[in-house]
């Protein structure tokens, strides 16, 4: 067998620079991971115990959603919850969409998941013998355990010591995935296509890198929208790769706004954790009224969809950009333990959190569909898993419930391991036929950087105004048509499934957005009622007659409803 990245690597986050010119020409692992987020990292772990495993991530290790995660994980672990409390929250939340199984399996195993990753040195908040449960909105329990307002960099700092720590894992960093590498092409296999790897930009090269198994945990969308708490890596390359390469997509219309982001001037767009309203935090209008009760019975604490229209109503009401958190009625020093990330973010803007009222306004936030799996994480291609946000087990339904973001990563990020491990070793590694080694002539492209970032934020701008926290049909069919539009002037098809044979990352990028604000659209224009995080105008009532339905989202077939 060639020369691998398992006999190349230490067991640390390596530059590939370290590569020898014997390993360029080919390179195999038995399980491939893309992404290092909380689901990638906990899917190295599981896998890790028995294969060899490479994780590749877009940048640094740590950069990912899971870093910015502010709020906590949700867990039915204090003395009056319960796991039955726990999935009727999320279910509720979910507005009738949610696959019962896969968030039992999520609530009963997070539990362990949780556990483990105190035992690995998590240093949560604790208040006596257990962790200091917080309040967030839609849960009817306190269950959220937290590390101040930082738990997803405490979650990252504890799933990276140890994978740094675990000699079976090699880490490739600065390594951009572009394309899956499938045998879709070969005519006996159309309907059982096995993936076998990706294309990857490694050190300015085009490379395959082959494995036994091979899984996607490249995290969210949010840099599809101008306003968002996502980082600047989150361009939904995972769901237009996996797009592409002929996977099943679900729930694709279901894009979460989080109610609160900062809106300064100067500041970036930064997310103000749900838990300020958990502990308390009021939202006021320019008139210095409180809005919420007269949108929902549970006020502040409303689920996140009903708290987005609630606000963006209020801006439109009032004329003005942006409502109010006010926390300033707490103590300073709670303020100050609870939520230092935010305090100390704020003050270098010239706001103090104690004294001042907070601006916000509505950001997108996460996307509840994705690539269709099962509980075992498996999808519709063979060899090829999903876990973490750009996975879809039915487990958020058609609107997530806060703080169950981390507990699916951790929960789904083992199972993903858990089989891609068996799968690979039933599997005997070899050059798959009928696949081409990808040339290392670029594609010719006169586009400038100017062109690039111009298409980037024309795709974000239409998105905002036509498919973010309310949509119409005259806006969607509008979408698309701008959508081909853009696609004409970079020569890049909204719906294209064209590998592309480039090593401009911001060029892939933003055939990325294009693929995935595409395919967000079409699903949206589909489903013509209101649910969740998807608001029809011209359909404002949730349907649970002809509507407690999925939509499919493949590349070589109309959108296709299916039974809950």
């Amino acid at each position: 067998m060639p020369k691998g990245l398992q006999d190349i690597y230490m067991n640390t986050e390596t530059d590939s620079s370290v590569l020898n010119s014997e390993a360029r020409s080919s390179w195999y692992t038995d399980v491939l991971i893309i992404g290092s987020g909380a689901a990638g990292l906990r899917a190295a772990l599981a896998a890790s115990e028995r294969a060899d495993v490479t994780l590749i991530t877009k940048t640094t290790l740590k950069e990912s959603n899971t870093l910015y995660a502010q709020g906590g994980i949700a867990v039915a672990m204090n003395v009056d919850d319960t796991i039955d409390l726990h999935v009727e929250d999320t279910c509720s939340a979910g507005c009738g969409l949610c696959d019962v199984d896969a968030v039992e399996t999520m609530v009963s195993e997070g539990i362990p998941r949780v556990t483990e990753l105190l035992d690995w040195g998590a240093n949560f908040d604790w208040e006596g013998a257990l962790p200091r449960f917080t309040q967030e909105a839609a849960h009817s329990r306190r269950r959220i355990v937290h590390k101040g307002d930082a738990t997803g960099r405490e979650t990252t700092d504890v799933l990276v010591q140890r994978v740094l720590s675990t000699e079976r894992i090699r880490v490739l960093s600065n390594a951009f995935a572009i394309d899956l590498l499938t045998d879709a092409e070969t005519p006996q296999v159309k309907d059982n296509t096995t993936c076998y790897g990706v294309t990857a930009i490694v050190e300015g090269e085009l490379r395959n890198l082959y494995a036994k198994s091979t899984i996607l945990a490249t995290g969210g969308l949010g840099q599809l929208y101008p306003c968002t708490s996502n980082p600047e890596v989150a361009t939904g390359d995972g769901f237009a790769a996996a797009w592409r390469a002929g996977c099943e997509m679900v729930d694709m219309e279901f894009v979460q706004f989080h109610p609160t982001t900062l809106y300064l001037d100067g500041a970036p767009n930064f997310l103000i954790s749900e838990a300020v309203r958990g502990e308390g935090g009021r939202l006021i209008n320019i008139r210095g009224e409180r809005f919420m009760e007269k949108y929902h019975e549970k006020g502040e604490l409303a689920p996140r969809d009903v708290v987005s229209r609630a606000i963006q109503n209020e801006m439109y009401l009032t004329g003005f950009p942006c409502v109010y958190l006010d926390i300033t009625h707490k103590p300073a020093n709670f303020i100050q333990e609870r939520f230092p990330t935010i305090s100390d973010t704020t003050k270098r803007y010239g706001l103090d959190i104690n004294i001042d009222l907070i601006p916000v306004r509505p950001g997108a936030h996460f996307m509840m569909g994705g690539i269709r799996t099962n509980i075992d994480s498996e999808t519709s291609l063979k060899g090829l898993y999903a876990c973490g946000e750009v996975a879809c087990t039915g487990v958020h339904g058609a609107n997530r419930l806060a703080s169950n973001s981390l507990l699916e990563c951790l929960v789904f990020g083992v199972r993903a391991g858990d089989n891609a491990a068996d799968y690979a070793s039933s599997q005997t590694l070899q050059t798959p036929p009928n696949i081409q080694i990808p040339s290392n002539e670029e594609m010719t492209s006169e586009l400038d950087e100017n062109s690039v970032l111009a298409a980037k934020d024309a795709i974000r701008e239409t998105l905002w105004e036509n498919v973010g926290i309310e949509r119409d049909s005259e806006g969607l069919e509008q979408t698309l048509y701008v959508l081909e539009e853009i696609g004409t002037e970079i020569d890049l098809c909204p719906y294209s499934s064209t590998s592309l044979q480039t090593t401009d990352v911001a060029l892939c990028e933003t055939f990325n957005m294009l693929n995935v604000a595409w395919i967000i659209t079409q699903a949206a224009l589909v489903r013509t009622e209101s649910r969740g995080g998807h608001y029809r105008a011209d359909f404002p009532e949730q349907d649970d007659v002809d509507w407690l339905q999925r939509i499919i989202m493949t590349r070589d077939h109309d959108p296709e409803i299916v039974e809950l």
